[in-house]
């Protein structure tokens, strides 16, 4: 449940520190007086998106902490553990946003991100606000509310997974039927130029090698006249091999009268054996070297086709087995391979048996549930004051066919009294009726193993009288597996409270002050009696107000 709320400096409230109570606790206020800033700081601890203009004029920043008990809530202390956010019994979570822009969200002091802040805000408050009254008669609120009284969004949002997959592949083979034409001329070419690319007999050991190949061959003449060369030079008999022999001897004689030339000599006859290895090696090089004219003339043309090739595709020659790789599976993406048109709708047709498996389970479950729906909110209609009123989910059936939300479209219908044709409800409730069966459906649609705390912000709105009363019985009785927290304008709801508090506005210098304190028993009568009487806060006033408290606890 919710402990404590505290805000600072967040538009008309500079400090405010609040303790709630198990229970209900109602919130009463003058129109104007801001008691919708208690929903919009929670809001923001909750995750909401912060504006930069909520800071408190003259001030850089804006706190807001909110602190939950959740020592008997296994849902947050296991979302709290999976985290690693340690509880000791309590979730604290805070908000700082600055005049600037920034923003930081903090849980129990470690700072996350707002979807982590988002997420277990739904599982510690359901909030049920004035305007949810219009959306109820919006064809997606009304899917929604049940959809989430079933417990089937994650169901729907599997299903809208595979509708996305289906209309995806369902655009791509319509996108190849109608490019057709352009598909196969595209064929053609790639074809072709594969062919072309077959019928050079590529290699890749060829490609890497062939430039340098035909370089040798192109200059065959000079590279055997310098070899040759350097080989004369090398091996005739005054050449570096015969010099090196001779001076080897020589050095070798000398050596027998002073050993301290061994080095050297050994360096030149080490000179000398690498000579000789290297007349080895250019004699065999030489013998190796002669192309033929008729080899150095295919060796040119064959290059120049390759170029050729190379220069179609844009690419250097080492490349073009690469692009025959590319073109092949060009040509199996637009319909020679795997995912060709007739491949595609057999796909398709899998993933349309997917799609119903998944929409009729999906239908079988929302039948099941929209009558227990039904029965759960038409019996709550008549505690709240709505005799004879029944309420029905209507599910029906969309055209044959893969839609997103399933193979049913809902709409809450309802009679107002007995002998009536059941019709939508947007044609039927009026203002009145309008609230009371939105707050049927809250109280009906609400999940206490998830949200321990329920907010009403002012649900009772269009009602009065007898029927308050009934409503704020209503929301007594819910707290006693609730904590409820309810916003409200009418004295017969406010006095069924447990704790109330009172929201005021005053004027402090140029600035806008909004407080909030809980009411004794004395200012309490107060209160209660100023909704009821007015400006002027009679006797009798009092004394009704006094009586239904006192009546209100007492039940």
């Amino acid at each position: 449940m919710l402990s404590q709320l505290s805000v600072k400096n967040l538009a008309v409230v500079e400090q405010l520190d609040l303790s709630f109570d198990s229970g209900m606790s109602a919130v009463t206020g003058e129109t104007g007086s801001g008691k919708s800033i208690l929903l919009q700081a929670l809001s923001l601890a909750l995750g909401a998106r912060a504006d930069s203009n909520l800071v408190r004029h003259g001030k850089n920043k804006a706190d807001i902490s909110a602190a939950f008990i959740v020592d008997q809530n296994q849902q947050v202390q296991s979302f709290l553990a999976s985290h690693s956010l340690e509880d000791d019994g309590e979730c604290i979570l805070r908000r700082v946003f600055t005049s600037d822009g920034r923003s930081k969200a903090f849980i129990n002091g470690s700072s996350v991100p707002l979807s982590i802040v988002r997420k277990i805000g739904d599982l510690l408050i359901d909030m049920h606000g004035q305007n949810e009254h219009q959306l109820l008669l919006r064809p997606d609120q009304q899917l929604f509310v049940l959809d989430g009284f079933a417990q089937l969004e994650s169901d729907k949002a599997q299903l809208n997974r595979i509708v996305r997959e289906h209309k995806e592949l369902d655009e791509k083979i319509n996108q190849l039927l109608n490019n057709q034409d352009i598909i196969e001329q595209q064929q053609a070419l790639y074809s072709h130029q594969l062919e072309e690319l077959n019928d050079a007999m590529l290699s890749q050991g060829e490609l890497d090698t062939i430039e340098s190949d035909f370089k040798i061959s192109a200059n065959v003449q000079s590279i055997t006249e310098k070899t040759a060369n350097v080989l004369n030079q090398l091996e005739q008999d005054s050449g570096v091999n015969a010099q090196l022999l001779s001076l080897s001897s020589t050095l070798s004689d000398a050596l027998e009268m002073d050993d301290k030339l061994q080095t050297g000599f050994e360096l030149i006859n080490s000179a000398q054996v690498q000579t000789q290895e290297a007349i080895y090696e250019l004699t065999q090089y030489l013998s190796k070297l002669s192309v033929s004219d008729q080899s150095a003339q295919e060796m040119e043309e064959r290059i120049s086709e390759l170029y050729v090739l190379g220069r179609k595709h844009n690419c250097p020659i080492q490349s073009l087995l690469n692009v025959r790789d590319q073109l092949t599976a060009k040509l199996e993406e637009i319909g020679g391979g795997s995912t060709s048109i007739e491949e595609m709708r057999l796909q398709l047709d899998l993933i349309d048996k997917r799609y119903q498996s998944n929409a009729q389970a999906l239908s079988v479950a929302r039948s099941k549930k929209a009558k227990e729906l039904s029965l759960l909110v038409t019996e709550a209609m008549q505690v709240l004051g709505m005799p004879g009123s029944e309420y029905k989910v209507g599910l029906n059936a969309k055209i044959k066919g893969v839609h997103l939300g399933g193979n049913e479209s809902v709409e809450f219908l309802v009679k107002t009294n007995m002998g009536q044709d059941f019709k939508p409800l947007k044609k039927v409730a009026s203002g009145g009726e309008l609230s009371r069966i939105s707050l049927a459906i809250s109280v009906v649609g609400s999940d206490s193993e998830y949200t321990p705390t329920l907010i009403f912000d002012e649900v009772d709105v269009g009602i009065s009288g007898a029927v308050a009363e009934v409503v704020g019985k209503k929301l007594q009785d819910l707290s006693k597996n609730y904590q409820i927290i309810c916003i409200t304008h009418l004295a017969q709801v406010a006095a069924f409270g447990h704790q109330h508090l009172q929201v005021s506005k005053c004027q402090q210098g140029d600035t806008v002050q909004t407080t909030v304190q809980q009411l004794s028993e004395a200012q309490r009568v107060e209160e209660v009696a100023r909704i009821l009487g007015g400006a002027t806060i009679t006797d009798k006033a009092r004394l009704a107000a006094e009586e239904m408290i006192s009546g209100s606890q007492a039940s």
